[in-house]
């Protein structure tokens, strides 16, 4: 079989979610909603908690992060899926590709482990609140903000400096509707098993370790709240943590689902249906889910928008 090496490749074929022109028409409108609210929704809690002064503390930079993630999450595959939908053009350049590939590892590694600095300040919060002050400092926030941005990097760049040295087949066509790790691995024509235990090394101690930190986090609050005396108390702090537990599930199921396995279990259906929540769906219901909920970010959105109120009117 003929090979192509990286620099005389041609573009990819992005397949899409379904043949059906019916179906796609029907996708094309859920994903623009989804898309349109998941832009108004972090832009504007970004916005919120920059403007208001009572939101500059630590779990509120956390989740403006958060939103920003989200938002640029959403950017890297949306836009281009809702192309795909519309129109008859379903190519990306093979450097389009890997760069929409890279963007997508770095967001999805940083979103690890900015959920569980998340969840360590809550931690912090619930379990030691006398100290929470002198502990998450300005410069711990930082620091655990800044190491989160270096682990994306680092497993993005590691990902897509394997996969670029892979050579391909004649094959062009991926079988999903953005660039992933999997169906671009069936692509090529040489064993790829070195690739995909490197692959499989980074990918899987960046969900392991992130998650180990979140459940012991939420384990000592669980533990915590159940010393609380006050039943009001219990019910209100559970369910916030059950909030929380939904999109970190959802964000870490499909993750878990879709990449900690070999290529050989590789399944497009299923595979699919979990890419399009945390790459279309969870970006959207964050906001939901960790802010505009929040008793704290509805007031601080009162406090704005009486404040842009001019005198008199």
């Amino acid at each position: 079989m003929s090979m192509w090496n990286n620099t005389h490749l041609p573009d990819f074929i992005l397949m899409g979610l379904t043949d059906s022109e019916e179906i796609q028409l029907v996708l094309s409108v859920l994903f623009l909603l989804t898309y349109l609210v998941t832009v108004l929704g972090n832009v504007g809690m970004i916005l919120i908690i920059r403007l208001d002064l009572q939101l500059h503390t630590p779990m509120y930079f956390f989740l403006s992060h958060l939103s920003f993630l989200d938002l640029c999450y959403s950017n890297v595959i949306t836009p281009k899926t809702l192309g795909n939908l519309v129109t008859f053009n379903k190519s990306i350049s093979f450097i389009g590709c890997f760069t929409q590939m890279y963007f997508f590892v770095l967001l999805g590694a940083a979103e690890c482990f900015l959920l569980s600095s998340m969840a360590y300040d809550r931690h912090v919060a619930i379990c030691n609140p006398l100290h929470y002050p002198v502990i998450m400092s300005a410069r711990l926030c930082s620091s655990l903000l800044t190491g989160t941005y270096m682990i994306g990097f680092m497993d993005s760049s590691v990902n897509v400096i394997c996969m670029s040295r892979l050579h391909f087949c004649k094959s062009i066509i991926i079988h999903h509707f953005f660039c992933d790790t999997s169906p671009i691995l069936a692509l090529s024509c040489e064993d790829t098993f070195y690739t995909e235990i490197m692959i499989f090394i980074f990918a899987g101690s960046t969900l392991m370790v992130s998650l180990i930190t979140l459940s012991v986090s939420y384990v000592s609050i669980v533990f915590t709240i159940l010393k609380i005396s006050s039943t009001s108390g219990k019910q209100k702090a559970f369910s916030t943590c059950a909030s929380h537990l939904l999109g970190v599930t959802i964000f870490y199921g499909t993750m878990i689902f879709t990449y900690l396995k070999p290529k050989k279990s590789y399944s497009l259906g299923k595979d699919q249906v979990a890419s399009v929540f945390y790459t279309i769906v969870i970006p959207m219901v964050n906001p939901l889910i960790y802010s505009l909920r929040n008793k704290e970010v509805k007031n601080a959105f009162i406090r704005i928008v009486q404040k842009s109120k001019l005198p008199g009117s």
